[in-house]
């Protein structure tokens, strides 16, 4: 990962951040799905408590000039400043950034009612459960292509590394394994 786009999403009166943070980063879902992509990742290094307003992509000079030729953010660019496609600071530190998923949801006590292998004691310990687990990362919120439910994507954030570890980003630009550059 020798080289980043930075895109600055300006928001407005009429559309707040998150939205639009939202649907651009829904875009370049698309434009990763579209493109095959394992090779690009993301990182967002205005985040605290929330993801913040830089969605900063990485990737090989290759790969990013790829992506920019598909012109996958569309209509949404008059919303955000994109930079040029720009090296990596050599001094750069380094991080994994990946999907947070919880192990107790809604969608999954429904499969346990429907198979009916949880008791009425048990949801009610299930529910109470999962709501003193609740996920307090930041997150995007998208729309399933295929159903069109509204689901939110919780965003982690790995420890500071001094070296990067190679490996491959799924379709959102997030990995386990594999770290982008952090400046």
């Amino acid at each position: 990962m020798n080289s980043y786009i930075d895109i600055e999403i300006k928001p407005d009166a009429e559309m707040r951040l998150n939205v639009l943070l939202n649907g651009i980063y829904a875009k370049l879902h698309k434009a990763l799905h579209d493109l095959t992509s394992t090779n690009i990742g993301v990182s967002f290094p205005k985040y605290n408590n929330t993801l913040g307003n830089i969605l900063r992509i990485h990737g090989e000079d290759t790969a990013l000039h790829n992506l920019c030729r598909v012109n996958w953010i569309g209509n949404m660019s008059g919303y955000c400043k994109i930079s040029e496609i720009k090296p990596v600071p050599i001094d750069s530190k380094f991080r994994t950034i990946s999907r947070k998923q919880t192990t107790m949801s809604q969608s999954k006590l429904n499969r346990l009612l429907k198979r009916g292998s949880i008791s009425e004691d048990e949801i009610k310990q299930y529910k109470a459960k999962m709501f003193a687990k609740g996920l307090d990362n930041p997150y995007v919120e998208l729309e399933s292509v295929s159903n069109g439910h509204k689901y939110r994507r919780y965003i982690e954030f790995g420890k500071l590394l001094d070296n990067p570890i190679a490996g491959e980003f799924d379709q959102f630009g997030l990995s386990k394994t594999a770290t982008v550059p952090i400046f």
